[in-house]
């Protein structure tokens, strides 16, 4: 039976038409409301967005900065990671997380993950420490909180920073706490995809730390807390003022969108049962996750998504070369066993997936994905 549908249009991985136009006015209004005031970077906006991602996460300070990638940097400048370091982080990451660690002179040192949520396998982790070590930076992957709890539990065993990158789990929690203020720090995108994105980049850092935050407010703007006074070498990393003012306008739907998600994922779960071609994710006890992803399992993945892309159905791999074997660490002479990394890089494929994708479209996509596997 050929289930392809003339009628049926391309279905996106995320679709942000649909999200605009569902709080067009407001968002609308508080552009227009920036356009007319003549503040555009760093104003009440911006001031009130953080105060407001505060209350929502529970941290004592939210910094904002240009984006996700700067919010990872900066927290590392804020720590003091400099060349001859060495972080630990998951090799299965966008290649930011580790990027960042790079970029300040540090050396990233890859831990294997596990099979079912695709997190940091914290049993890896200690046998890396050594006298170089200087912090860890797990990564909540695809929404599901990693067990950030133990790795605290490491960290302070053997005296370690703890860096959350967010960047994919805003609204997650483990035991009914928010992502990213467990560590010392936690970093968030809000990239257009991401499940609070703004119209362009943007990102924020989470700390609890008065210290802390006050360094990465200085490092944000060249190292100044005194206009044209400069103490350290920083970033220009600032958040400006539409962005913010569109962040405010959907961090008030973000739970909302966050439910709409996980229902979606239990939709799919529930379309899948019994399909053996296909494993669904999982979601650990006590830990809400909030789906940025809905990442399955296939022995045939590359054969589904080019399958699927012929049927006009966008699916996405995230990610297919894990970080250790881009050529951009090919310097890095540490030999990584990643054994399950690897494995999974082959295997992982994103299906559509947002706060308004239909019941009638995750059929369709269920449908076929059932037709070219089974």
């Amino acid at each position: 039976m050929n289930i392809k549908s003339e009628n049926m249009a391309k279905v996106q991985i995320v679709d942000l038409a649909s999200h605009y136009n569902a709080i067009k006015n407001e968002i609308d209004e508080a552009v227009m409301k920036v356009l007319s005031s003549g503040y555009f970077v760093l104003g009440p906006n911006v001031k009130s967005f953080e105060e407001e991602l505060s209350a929502y996460t529970g941290a004592k300070h939210v910094i904002s900065c240009a984006n996700g990638t700067d919010a990872i940097t900066l927290s590392l400048m804020a720590l003091g990671i400099k060349q001859g370091d060495e972080v630990i982080t998951p090799s299965h990451s966008f290649f930011a997380t580790s990027e960042s660690i790079a970029l300040v002179g540090a050396t990233p040192v890859f831990v294997d993950i596990k099979e079912d949520d695709f997190n940091i396998d914290i049993e890896k982790i200690e046998s890396l420490i050594n006298k170089k070590t200087k912090a860890i930076i797990p990564v909540h992957i695809y929404g599901q909180p990693c067990n950030i709890d133990k790795i605290i539990q490491i960290a302070k065993k053997h005296n370690l920073f703890v860096v959350e990158d967010c960047a994919q789990a805003i609204g997650a929690k483990l035991n009914n706490k928010c992502v990213g203020t467990f560590g010392d720090l936690g970093t968030l995108s809000f990239f257009p995809t991401k499940n609070l994105g703004a119209f362009g980049d943007g990102g924020a850092v989470l700390t609890n730390s008065d210290e802390l935050a006050a360094k990465l407010r200085q490092l944000r703007v060249h190292g100044s807390s005194v206009r044209y006074v400069h103490d350290v070498i920083g970033l220009n990393s600032r958040l400006d003022e539409i962005q913010a003012a569109i962040l405010r306008v959907q961090l008030k739907y973000l739970d909302q969108w966050n439910k709409k998600r996980l229902e979606a994922a239990l939709y799919y779960n529930e379309l899948f049962e019994g399909f053996e071609p296909v494993v669904t994710p999982v979601i650990k006890p006590d830990r809400k996750h909030i789906f940025h992803q809905y990442t399955i399992k296939t022995k045939k993945r590359d054969l589904l998504s080019e399958k699927l892309k012929e049927r006009n159905i966008e699916s996405i791999i995230y990610y297919p070369i894990p970080i250790h074997k881009q050529k951009a660490f090919s310097h890095l002479t540490q030999e990584f066993n990643l054994p399950i990394t690897e494995k999974i890089a082959g295997e992982i494929l994103s299906l559509p997936i947002y706060p308004e994708i239909t019941r009638d479209i995750q059929k369709y996509v269920v449908n076929n994905v059932k037709e070219i596997l089974g």
